[in-house]
């Protein structure tokens, strides 16, 4: 990854995600999608660092 930023901010699907008493599958697709939005957020930012960021 080109940027690395700390956040303070959790998202709400984090809880889901890595929270107790949920289905595995529910987890597993929370996890997905904060994946997903992750890629997609350093995909973003990689558009405004100077040669690409990748």
């Amino acid at each position: 990854m080109a940027h690395i930023q700390v956040s303070t901010h959790v998202p709400p699907l984090w809880n889901v995600a890595y929270g107790p008493h949920r289905p595995r599958a529910v987890r597993i697709l929370a996890r997905s999608l904060l994946r997903v939005r992750a890629f997609a957020r350093e995909l973003a930012l990689a558009d405004h660092v100077p040669y690409g960021g990748y």
